[in-house]
């Protein structure tokens, strides 16, 4: 059996904060390093306000892009009133990835035990685009970058990955948009 070859993916990245500039932005300049260590490519990258209408904005711009596969947020997943980046992405995902959380969480509390509770990363899908909604710490976009998202945007990590499944993410648009016959 012959190995799997590399498929780069491209991504965008979005920092959501009302205090850090792109130059002061850690944690999406360390997303854009690992990113572009494994080999992907990296469109966009932008800050936008702690604004529901911003990030949305945004975001779903970014997942209507053909050349964006997949889009990384990082900041806005705590309980201060300022963090609203899950009430601004989740609702529109058609489809959730409640295991993203679950797995983000067990890797977390190995590094910070119970304060992981005080995050709410999430992830999604968006126009056939993978978005991931993840802490706005350096910390914890190494942890899901090197934790999950590296391998996962792997196509030769078995025994599946999300490269492979892509191109099959916009099936039922071409079925009559997911019409039970």
């Amino acid at each position: 059996m012959s190995e799997r070859p590399f498929i780069a993916v491209t991504f965008a990245v979005l920092t959501v904060s009302d205090t850090r500039s792109l130059e002061e932005d850690k944690s999406g300049a360390t997303l854009v390093e690992r990113i572009k260590a494994a080999g992907h490519e990296v469109a966009q990258r932008d800050i936008v306000r702690d604004d529901i209408a911003a990030i949305r904005a945004k975001v779903n711009s970014w997942s209507q892009d053909q050349a964006i596969d997949a889009i990384i947020t990082t900041g806005g997943t705590g309980f201060t009133g300022r963090d609203v980046t899950p009430e601004a992405l989740e609702p529109l995902f058609e489809k959730r990835m409640e295991g993203f959380s679950a797995l983000f969480h067990n890797i977390s509390a190995e590094k910070i035990g119970t304060s992981t509770i005080q995050s709410r990363a999430t992830a999604g899908l968006l126009n056939q685009t993978f978005v991931f909604v993840l802490p706005g710490s350096p910390g914890a976009c190494r942890d899901a970058w090197d934790g999950i998202l590296k391998d996962q945007f792997d196509y030769r990590h078995m025994p599946c990955n999300f490269v492979e499944i892509m191109p099959r993410l916009d099936e039922h648009l071409k079925r009559g948009a997911g019409q039970v016959v």
